[in-house]
């Protein structure tokens, strides 16, 4: 029984698109990683930089993987790459689920974290210069209790009275609230790359267990 060759040269497609899928979020995350321009504060709070660039790496290794199984119509590498592609599917999936239950235990490791920088006097300049900056993108002021996380409130604190954050010419709301709002307005986009990542593992399953069955019935006709 010969190999289905549409299934394999999509298998194929599936896998280069998955590598170079790879590439791009590994080179953006070192790129992110090694620029000096990164904000010290938000690395802090969200450590999410070199989580992307082992997801990089692993998406790489499995792009290919799946390339070379479905090419070489090698049954161990595309068993390998089902596995992989199996776990990843559990571990997306049980994410998703705890990231829904504990919504509220990651603010307050949020805030845990940036707890640590307080009190903002005793931080080097770096820091300041960078929660200043945070400050004036945010419009917000100090870390996690406000304005009395400063000793001598700087100039980013001060606003325009008519605007609906300002309170007495200075920026009330703390900049861990601004950054969980923050992160709560990017989580509907990161679900739908989720789920958009989730069908692609289901695709890339289907095709690889296909081929893989196929595969075996031709050997066996052969020793046959």
């Amino acid at each position: 029984m010969a190999v289905n060759k549409c299934v394999k040269y999509l298998l194929f497609f599936f896998n280069l698109l998955f590598w170079i899928s790879g590439c791009i979020i590994l080179g953006v995350s070192i790129y992110l990683k090694v620029s000096k321009d990164g904000n010290l504060i938000t690395n802090e709070s969200l450590p999410g930089i070199d989580l992307m660039i082992a997801i990089g790496v692993i998406i790489m290794v499995l792009g290919f993987l799946g390339c070379c199984g479905a090419i070489k119509e090698n049954r161990c590498m595309l068993l390998l790459f089902f596995i992989s592609l199996l776990l990843i599917f559990i571990l997306l999936v049980a994410a998703g689920i705890v990231g829904a239950v504990s919504e509220n235990k990651v603010k307050d490791w949020i805030k845990e974290r940036l707890e640590k920088l307080t009190p903002l006097s005793k931080q080097p300049d770096d820091v300041k210069a960078d929660l200043e900056k945070l400050q004036k993108e945010l419009k917000c002021c100090g870390l996690v209790n406000g304005p009395s996380d400063w000793e001598k409130l700087p100039d980013s604190c001060r606003c325009n009275g008519t605007e609906p954050e300002c309170k007495s010419s200075v920026y009330t709301t703390p900049c861990s609230t601004q950054i969980i709002r923050l992160m709560e307005k990017n989580m509907e986009v990161v679900l739908g790359i989720a789920f958009a990542i989730a069908i692609l593992l289901i695709f890339g399953m289907v095709f690889a267990m296909i081929l893989y069955c196929q595969i075996g019935r031709k050997d066996a006709a052969t020793t046959a």
